[in-house]
């Protein structure tokens, strides 16, 4: 016989009530064994599979490490053909971000094939392979925001171009790169005619980076646009 408590447990009173519930327990266990089985056997193999895949995408991506060196020389000789299509057996960084992509090397490989892309004019292509490109780094995602924004410009697409620019303004906001991206922020919103949102800009530029080296002319473009929206 069982009590409860305050809270509203039971208390066993005896061990013959405890051992009754133990027999209870046993006889569930008995008649829903296939049951338990099954769900112990799923959680052993997602956690089997969980490491598993760890494993393989940490070995992915120790070749996609290795089979990109070639590819980055080239991409740094200026030689970008090469750094895309790679040459003999070397792959080159297409390949990489094809077959690589869920690795961090396959990851940055999108960033550098859609940095070609856009030396190259080829905005689509530039802005797929740079949209694809994903990290937590302080420079090179707030970096694909702008080459985002830059292959919209040439795309005369200038609604989307400050979409992208906004977000590398706003990406991890520092001293050294911000004030540039304010700076093409500006320029978008005055060659989509948005003078209120050129002025802002501006403006966040000039206040919150007086001693970068955009802040003089954008006190000077500020200062002109203030001018026209005056006449």
């Amino acid at each position: 016989m069982a009590k409860k408590d305050k809270s509203g447990n039971e208390i066993f009173e005896s061990a013959e009530a405890l051992q009754k519930e133990f027999v209870k327990a046993e006889s569930f266990v008995e008649k829903n064994k296939t049951i338990l089985l099954g769900i112990v056997g799923v959680l052993v193999a997602a956690v089997a599979i969980f490491f598993g895949y760890k494993y393989y995408n940490q070995t992915q991506d120790t070749e996609a490490q290795a089979a990109m060196f070639d590819s980055v020389y080239y991409f740094e000789q200026d030689s970008l053909d090469l750094a895309l299509n790679g040459t003999g057996g070397n792959a080159g960084l297409l390949e990489i971000a094809d077959s690589y992509g869920s690795t961090p090397a396959g990851n940055l490989a999108n960033f550098y094939v859609g940095t070609i892309y856009l030396q190259q004019g080829k905005f689509d292509e530039a802005i797929e392979h740079l949209s694809n490109y994903s990290s937590s780094d302080l420079v090179l995602q707030g970096k694909a925001y702008c080459l985002i924004g830059d292959a919209n410009m040439e795309k005369g697409n200038t609604s989307e171009a400050i979409s992208a620019y906004k977000k590398a303004a706003d990406y991890k906001p520092n001293k050294f790169i911000t004030p540039g991206y304010l700076m093409k922020l500006a320029t978008a919103y005055e060659t989509a005619n948005e003078t209120d949102g050129a002025l802002e800009a501006y403006s966040k530029l000039v206040e919150q980076y007086p001693n970068a080296n955009e802040s003089l002319t954008a006190k000077k473009y500020k200062s002109m646009l203030e001018a026209q929206a005056g006449e």
